[in-house]
């Protein structure tokens, strides 16, 4: 082999066993340009353990200044927005967009609800569980719950804060207490892309859902309802790959639910960054804007673009995992979408892979330079891996090689 490669490392405080997730900072992450390298430089990991979305770069580098947003120095020095409503750090451009946005996809009932906008839906997580277990007033901290295998950050977030309100209670399928209870359900879920419905039924007004919607967007999965529930959270880091802008957002029907949240987020950062909010405003308007049969010629389909990049990565890898007899991947069914008025696949944004039985699928792929997140952390056995399926082109042709490399001996085990 032959050629050059090009190193690039990105330091994180974050420990490498705990490397953030969607909502987090993005961890050590190596880069190569593609090339072969030298026999004598050392193979870098290509690390899909997180869900940076940097797959979405070439869509927004096309997009060029449309986005652009400029502040001079006298704006946004206030803590507070310029509406009157009841998240009172929000910019009024970024709820109008917000709103918008969900009408042109038709994922989400917006009106008549209200919005709080939140630094990441990691800080929107713990407001939404701070005001349900506050509204209780009860001794005890409130079980939350999740069905296995769940989002890894939820029991890292709530036991991190050793707070006295709530506590994680683990998987939602092994709950049988007769006891008030906060459900997440997260659908399309994470990591495993199913889609979900509350676990823990027929218990009245025990129990208190939150509806984590990350991904239920066009270019995910079909969009066959506009969801409907009390307290609904998205990110902008899934919707359109800006996860750097840390904005998330809660759509709440409880107008006492939704003032605990700001309350939560107050006291923690005094409200949201004022450039985030509006950076994000201008990115939502131009996707709302590449959805309308009406629009500039040189503006491509958001939700068109990112589904068929998507298509693309997950026909490669399935025909790569075909191709041996480690691994498998699970199947989706199709669906009616209504955004698309058509049957449509589901593509998630990170791939459920399970490895061949009793091979530690994590430590199997790291071997070969392949850095994921072990299936333990999602409350399930260690020969599942999550794979994120976000990454730059040449990650994830990286990742594709490697994986293409590990072949089963006579004996069964890998080679």
């Amino acid at each position: 082999m032959c050629g050059t490669y090009e190193v690039i490392v990105t330091k994180s405080p974050c420990s490498d066993n705990q490397a953030p997730d969607s909502n987090g900072s993005t961890p050590n992450h190596v880069r190569t340009n593609g090339i072969a390298p030298h026999h004598h430089h050392p193979q870098p990991i290509v690390s899909l353990d997180h869900g940076d979305p940097t797959m979405y770069e070439e869509y927004w580098k096309k997009a060029g200044q449309r986005c652009s947003v400029t502040m001079s120095g006298f704006q946004s020095l206030s803590y507070f927005g310029d509406g009157k409503t009841l998240c009172w750090f929000m910019e009024k451009k970024l709820e109008d967009e917000i709103r918008k946005l969900h009408k042109v996809a038709g994922n989400a009932v917006v009106d008549g609800k209200h919005i709080v906008v939140g630094t990441g839906s990691s800080q929107l997580i713990l407001a939404a569980l701070y005001a349900l277990a506050y509204t209780l007033d009860i001794p005890n901290p409130v079980d939350v719950i999740s069905a296995a295998p769940y989002y890894s950050s939820y029991p890292e977030m709530i036991e991190f804060l050793r707070t006295g309100l709530f506590k994680w209670s683990g998987d939602a399928r092994c709950f049988d207490k007769d006891v008030p209870y906060i459900e997440f359900v997260t659908s399309p879920n994470n990591p495993d892309g199913s889609t979900r419905e509350a676990t823990v039924m027929n218990r009245g007004e025990l129990g208190m859902l939150v509806h984590d919607l990350a991904y239920y967007w066009p270019q995910y999965t079909a969009i066959t309802s506009a969801a409907d529930h009390d307290l609904m959270l998205f990110t902008a880091s899934k919707c359109t790959g800006h996860a750097g802008s840390r904005i998330g957002w809660a759509v709440v029907r409880d107008e006492n639910v939704a003032r605990k949240m700001v309350k939560f987020i107050e006291m923690n950062t005094i409200g949201v960054s004022k450039e985030a909010q509006l950076r994000s405003a201008s990115v939502m308007e131009l996707i709302s804007l590449s959805c309308q049969k009406r629009k500039p010629c040189d503006v491509e389909n958001f939700f068109d673009y990112s589904q068929c990049t998507l298509a693309d990565r997950w026909k490669r890898l399935r025909d790569v995992v075909t191709k041996n007899q480690l691994f498998s991947l699970p199947k989706f069914p199709a669906n009616y979408c209504n955004f698309r008025r058509e049957v449509v696949e589901t593509y998630p944004a990170f791939a459920w892979m399970k490895c061949k039985e009793g091979i530690d699928g994590e430590r199997l792929l790291r071997e070969h330079k392949i850095g994921t997140r072990s299936g333990r952390r999602f409350g399930c056995e260690a020969d599942y891996v999550r794979i994120s399926m976000l990454s730059r082109d040449e990650d994830f042709d990286l990742f594709l090689h490697r994986l293409s490399t590990i072949q089963p001996t006579a004996n069964g085990n890998q080679n």
